[in-house]
């Protein structure tokens, strides 16, 4: 059920950017009486799932869910139609139009996946408004993995800085010491300040991390649930006790009390445990799994968030620049690609990855925050220079308006076939990295 709730989303967000970027080529080309042939969610070889003419355009929804496509009359795309382009030249054709408008075309699917990302931020803003967890609010410092032990890092630091820079948002550390090539994380540590230099080596381990919770908030241990058949229940403790001590010694923390009953698997300890202001010893029956059976209290209720709340009128600059941030970041992840020390290119991943960010419950706020983030992505993407993108289009395109030159049917025939090798080749590439780490 999970996979099916996480294709379910995967499915419905692509098809929603295919159709807005599609449609924003085809309202440009009908703006500039440009004729356009197919519009398609999905590509259709050799049949369609589904489709319909109206005027002069033919709509349908293809079998392949790798994209979509509109076909304008008179342009060398994806479809390779070489007939076409042999007979002389119409005025509805795309090859007729002066370069500033072909221009504008080409752009158009861009511009409108980048409008609807804002759109989307705008909404979100308005609806469910924003919050973030203050860094100065983790008054108990930090909980580090193995990962976050070998940058240097220990349980109870508290980062007071990234580069000598203040991160306002915790949950921002992550990705600032990877996108910013961070080299010294400011701690205090038992009342001192110290700095943290990050091996160069561990950049390229933070990329390749399976979890982003290398550095996690620390907290106490106090009661919230219990599980089925719990050791802890049946010995007596109850919901809001605080956990304090294994055997007499003290584990004031959650991560404290993990590493110390792990010493203890099928042992029956002495837990203490803080009710009130009264304090409770009982012998509790520790799993061979080093479990007692006992959820804590979720971080949240520890500390106070920051939270913003938007009318439509405020959330539109605001929504305008959580779209530029966005982006900003996603070019800064790009830019990892091309360092072959960071080896980010490894963690380069297709539509199982993509996948596998949408949460296993429907939840329309994520999903709509993931769908904002790939509408950019795509944004992005499609603007590179690399024919058969739009952005190799534009490249070719720059080029005759400033030089007056436009480049021959033939050499486009050429950059087309070269574009999609590539883009094949990415794609393969990118699919076959998730196939490997299911195997892993």
């Amino acid at each position: 059920m999970v996979i099916l709730i996480k294709v379910a989303q995967l499915l419905l967000s692509l098809s929603i950017l295919v159709i807005f970027h599609e449609f924003g080529h085809f309202i440009a080309a009908r703006i500039f009486k440009t004729r356009v042939e197919k519009f398609y969610l999905f590509f259709d070889p050799w049949f369609s799932l589904f489709k319909f003419k109206k005027g002069e355009t033919e709509y349908g929804v293809g079998w392949l869910p790798l994209g979509g496509y509109v076909k304008i009359s008179g342009m060398i795309d994806e479809s390779m139609d070489k007939e076409a382009m042999k007979l002389p030249p119409q005025p509805y054709e795309f090859r007729a139009k002066p370069s500033w408008q072909r221009l504008i075309i080409m752009l158009g699917g861009v511009t409108v996946n980048v409008l609807l990302a804002i759109g989307i931020y705008v909404v979100m803003l308005a609806w469910w408004g924003d919050q973030y967890l203050p860094n100065s609010e983790v008054k108990y410092g930090i909980t580090v993995d193995t990962l976050g032990q070998k940058i240097g890092l220990l349980n109870g630091d508290k980062i007071l800085s990234i580069d000598n820079k203040k991160v306002e948002d915790f949950f921002r550390i992550p990705a600032t010491i990877i996108l910013e090539d961070a080299k010294t994380i400011q701690v205090e540590r038992d009342s001192q300040q110290i700095e943290v230099a990050i091996p160069r080596e561990m950049i390229s381990a933070i990329v390749k991390h399976k979890s982003p919770d290398f550095i996690s908030v620390r907290i106490p241990f106090e009661a919230a649930d219990f599980a089925p058949g719990s050791t802890a229940k049946s010995a007596g403790m109850q919901v809001k006790d605080i956990i304090i001590g294994i055997n007499g010694k003290k584990t004031i923390f959650f991560d404290e009390f993990k590493a110390e009953v792990q010493k203890h698997k099928n042992q029956t300890v002495n837990v203490s445990v803080l009710r009130g202001v009264d304090t409770i010893v009982m012998a509790v029956r520790i799993s061979d799994r080093g479990l007692i059976g006992v959820a804590p209290k979720s971080p949240a209720g520890y500390f106070t968030f920051k939270e913003y709340h938007y009318n439509i009128l405020q959330a539109i600059p605001a929504g305008t620049v959580k779209a530029y941030e966005k982006t900003s970041d996603y070019l800064k992840s790009l830019k990892l690609l091309f360092k072959p020390e960071v080896k980010a290119y490894e963690s380069v991943g297709g539509f199982i990855t993509i996948g596998s960010i949408f949460p296993s419950v429907w939840d329309w706020e994520s999903f709509w925050g993931l769908t904002a983030f790939l509408s950019l992505m795509l944004a992005v993407l499609n603007i590179l220079p690399i024919p058969a993108l739009d952005g190799g289009h534009v490249m070719f395109l720059l080029y005759e308006i400033i030089t007056g030159r436009k480049p021959s049917d033939k050499f486009m025939e050429y950059a087309q076939i070269t574009g999609m090798v590539l883009l094949f080749a990415l794609l393969i590439f990118a699919n076959g990295n998730d196939i490997v780490k299911l195997f892993r």
